[in-house]
């Protein structure tokens, strides 16, 4: 006898009701899922050659293994961290490596939303990102909606001048949010009632002289705290597992892709939230998984 025909008839049938055995009042204990979202952070990719631990090319098959997982478990879409692309010597050369790489990411056939990296624009302007990215959003901050929660997207690739990146214009560790995106940020937090999720490439858990943080961590930091609404925040850049509260808002810094030679130094993961409360990074190959409450 299958497990599927035990369990039917372990429940007993009395009166027009029934009598649910332990496994299946278990079962009805189980969270169930209602949405979720793969993710992936620093690809890097560019058609050249290893640079320490920076394996580029190897980006590619990285790349399509991410692809397959997120095409066989579905979420609903697919969330890149920034930093999809390498810099290049022209802009001919990085819109090349940009379609070679999305072009893989395609397989899975979900819509992608990207956050903007320092990389992603760092010949090419934002505007060229987008038209070849195949992303859902055209500009860098946003948000959107889906099953109710809502999405922060946030764009830290300024300058000091609060100019955007392109054209190498700036230098990897001057990452700043302009006083508009700020404005913008806490009317859009005050706006919905939905639980909210945070994704930004640079960090905002830590502060200068730290060269990896965006130089308004603080304020925008009190700005999360104050909506009470954040359940996470997702960030990448500094290529580590790492994860940090800060008065009761999680950090999670996610994994590279980039980092090292092979398949098993690969790094992606799926972002799952649950009808209880409970979302989860379930992670792969390199990236931890981490649990959170909303």
């Amino acid at each position: 006898m299958n497990r599927r025909n035990f369990t039917r008839m372990s429940s007993l049938t009395l009166g027009g009701g029934s009598i649910l055995s332990a496994q299946e009042k278990e079962a009805q204990k189980t969270p169930k899922e209602v949405l979720s979202l793969g993710l992936l952070t620093d690809v890097h990719y560019a058609d050249k050659d290893t640079s320490g631990s920076r394996v580029y090319r190897e980006s590619l098959a990285k790349g399509k293994e991410a692809a397959l997982f997120f095409k066989e478990k579905k979420p609903s879409a697919v969330v890149c961290l920034g930093d999809l692309i390498d810099a290049a010597p022209s802009v001919e050369t990085e819109i090349s490596y940009l379609e070679k790489i999305t072009k893989v990411l395609d397989e899975c056939g979900l819509p992608r939303h990207h956050v903007l990296g320092n990389h992603c624009v760092s010949t090419l302007t934002k505007e060229e990102f987008f038209k070849h990215a195949g992303s859902l959003n055209k500009q860098g901050h946003y948000s959107f909606d889906l099953k109710g929660k809502h999405f922060v997207v946030l764009d830290a690739c300024y300058n000091a001048r609060m100019e955007p990146y392109g054209r190498n214009n700036f230098i990897w560790h001057d990452s700043n949010m302009t006083p508009a995106e700020i404005e913008w940020l806490e009317e859009d937090l005050k706006a919905t009632r939905n639980p909210t999720v945070v994704f930004v490439h640079q960090r905002l858990d830590v502060d200068r002289p730290v060269k990896y943080a965006i130089k308004q961590s603080k304020k925008v930091r009190k700005i999360l705290e104050k909506s009470g609404k954040v359940t996470a925040v997702f960030q990448g850049h500094s290529h580590k597992n790492e994860l940090k509260t800060i008065n009761g808002i999680p950090y999670c810094t996610l994994a590279a892709m980039i980092e090292g030679s092979g398949v098993d130094n690969n790094s992606y993961s799926l972002l799952r939230f649950f009808d209880d409360g409970k979302v989860s990074l379930e992670g792969y190959r390199r990236q931890i998984s981490k649990e959170f409450k909303s």
